[in-house]
């Protein structure tokens, strides 16, 4: 499987709000950041765990591939994101980082 269908499976995890499928293509000391800044979500269970509250917060959460590109060990997404039905989508570029086939770090600009 290519690392872009990798980081797309995980969208399609992350819109099924499935926060154990999601991780399961994660390292076990993978992170979720800002680009070039804080993290948000630190390790593997810091990610299932935030995953899982921020579902709890908007339950029609649900991120749209806008494109999708690999160079090597990198996945850029282009994504719009909805929290809900009420409110305004917004873009992301979010930046998958690979150990082998597990996604080590994930990074938005936003």
């Amino acid at each position: 499987m290519s690392k872009l269908s990798i980081a797309e499976q995980m969208i399609a995890h992350y819109n099924a709000q499935d926060a154990d499928a999601y991780v399961s293509l994660m390292t076990d000391d993978a992170a979720e950041a800002g680009y070039r800044g804080d993290v948000l979500r630190d390790g593997k269970e810091g990610v299932r765990t935030g995953l899982k509250a921020m579902f709890a917060q908007f339950p029609e959460n649900r991120a749209d591939i806008i494109s999708g590109h690999q160079l090597g060990d990198y996945v850029v997404l282009h994504e719009r994101v909805f929290r809900s039905s009420n409110s305004e989508p917004f873009e992301v570029m979010s930046i998958y980082s690979f150990e082998g086939d597990k996604v080590s770090r994930v990074e938005f600009v936003r």
